[in-house]
């Protein structure tokens, strides 16, 4: 499966400009991240791409041709899970998957019995929804993702809401089937798609300001990372955006991100998350 976003622009009603020309190519078998802050465009991009929203300008192409004469096509192969997902509290998990899964197409018990399997969910089948935790609900709505095998997974959020154990195992699991499927996975959770994704997408008010693999990202922001020692009601010096501050016996340790660095702080290896914050913070500068 390949997916093709070309020069898209998305102008809502309100006026607000949600993306800005942007391109993207993206085709299986791949696990992209895609990070940035609220109200970047990571959710407006996701939608287009399922044709949930027709782009204001440009176009979508799905195996080489024009996305929504195939929307058909691509629903019966789409997994979606938004980040604001509505379930039927008065059903149970099993009531509710069927029913999903019926919305799909799906016949038999077999996909919902595989889909309550990975999601670790077959103990609950019978709990109603109203009923589950918030770290469950996210798990069932993860599980109708999972329906029906497809092709292409488009998850927002997926692990808001589970616990660490948890988040580790969903990350294995998306890791494992992204091996013959395209999955995009939006996230505020940099460590997720540090553990997990091949390819990393950031977008920044309207804009993908990096398109690449995370390594390359990283290697980008060697040199821009530093870690010094300071005092209670020390200033932050300028052009410094900190990253982490821990008590130590000699002091607060600091971790920042800059594009100089003070002579004071003495260069650290960079993470993914001090990447993507370097990157954001050089904004428009960046494309």
């Amino acid at each position: 499966m390949k997916i093709e976003a070309n020069q898209l622009t998305m102008i809502y009603p309100s006026g607000k400009k949600a993306l800005q020309n942007i391109s993207v190519r993206m085709e299986s078998p791949n696990l992209i991240g895609i990070l940035g802050p609220n109200g970047a465009g990571k959710t407006t991009l996701m939608k287009l791409l399922i044709a949930g929203l027709i782009p204001t300008k440009g176009d979508i192409l799905l195996d080489g041709k024009a996305l929504l004469p195939q929307e058909n096509r691509l629903k019966s192969q789409l997994g979606y899970l938004p980040q604001s997902f509505g379930l039927y509290d008065e059903l149970s998990v099993w009531q509710f998957l069927d029913y999903m899964a019926a919305l799909k197409g799906l016949k038999g018990k077999k996909a919902i019995d595989d889909a309550l399997a990975v999601a670790n969910l077959a103990e609950h089948r019978k709990v109603r929804i109203g009923a589950l935790s918030g770290g469950l609900r996210q798990r069932v709505g993860i599980a109708q993702a999972l329906l029906g095998n497809p092709q292409l997974l488009i998850l927002d959020e997926p692990t808001v809401g589970l616990d660490p154990e948890e988040r580790v195992k969903f990350r294995n699991i998306f890791s494992e089937m992204a091996r013959d499927k395209l999955l995009l996975l939006s996230t505020h959770i940099v460590e997720d798609v540090q553990s997990i994704c091949n390819r990393v997408l950031i977008v920044h008010d309207g804009h993908i300001l990096f398109d690449g693999e995370p390594a390359e990202l990283i290697a980008r922001t060697e040199g821009h990372v530093g870690v010094y020692v300071s005092q209670i009601g020390d200033p932050t010096p300028e052009g410094c955006q900190v990253v982490s501050k821990v008590n130590t016996a000699r002091g607060i340790q600091c971790r920042v991100v800059a594009e100089c660095l003070p002579g004071f702080a003495k260069a650290a290896e960079p993470t993914l998350e001090d990447a993507y914050l370097h990157r954001i913070g050089k904004g428009a500068d960046a494309l």
